[in-house]
């Protein structure tokens, strides 16, 4: 996997581990070509939780037909529920973690355009999302 700008799913970690720069400007918490990483137990607790296998499910379904085939905006809204049911594991409110997560959608829909081997299975998911694994 190619390292990306800021990795989707870093930001939401980051937001639940006190990095609110990440949620309110994902795209410009990181110099271009760098990765966000997260160097602490915290980042397999995202990794492992449920709904991050459901964003990871709701992510290969959206792209069942292809990337042509994608409808963005369902996407999107499914996404928002994934974020709303885990925002209280994260002791925030449902509307809350909405608003700081927002362009993780559009910004996943965006990586795996590019590389759609992300999809392969959850750990390349994982890989793209939150940086290379060990």
């Amino acid at each position: 996997m190619s390292s990306r700008p800021v990795s989707a799913l870093a930001a939401m970690a980051a937001l639940a581990l006190g990095a609110p720069a990440f949620a309110q400007h994902p795209a410009l918490a990181a110099p271009q070509g760098a990765t966000a990483r997260m160097q602490s137990n915290d980042e397999q607790a995202w990794i492992n939780d449920p709904h991050m296998h459901a964003f990871y499910d709701t992510t290969v379904q959206a792209f069942a037909g292809g990337p042509a085939k994608v409808d963005v905006d369902a996407y999107e809204q499914k996404s928002f529920a994934i974020f709303r049911d885990f925002a209280p594991r994260m002791h925030m409110t449902p509307e809350g973690m909405v608003d700081h997560l927002k362009l993780i959608p559009r910004q996943v829909v965006q990586i795996v355009k590019e590389d759609p081997h992300v999809l392969d299975n959850y750990r390349n998911f994982v890989d793209a999302t939150f940086g290379p694994q060990g």
